[in-house]
């Protein structure tokens, strides 16, 4: 548990928060249905389409895959 507000404290959920909000989620969705379809399209993108410079411009998924088999 964190007390109160820090974002220091939880930096790994901050910084894909931030992602999501400056990369994918450009526009304001009209009901929450839509806004569930965008962030579960943003997240596919990012595990699946998205190189990553942390893991040598491969995606999540493909270092995954690579390692599990």
């Amino acid at each position: 548990m964190t007390d109160g507000y820090d974002c220091y404290q939880n930096a790994l959920a901050e910084r894909v928060n931030g992602i999501l909000k400056g990369e994918f989620l450009l526009s304001r969705p009209a009901t929450l249905e839509q806004a569930a379809r965008m962030v579960a399209q943003s997240v596919h993108i990012y595990n699946h389409e998205r190189p990553h410079q942390s893991l040598e411009y491969k995606t999540p998924d493909a270092v995954h895959r690579a390692s599990s088999g």
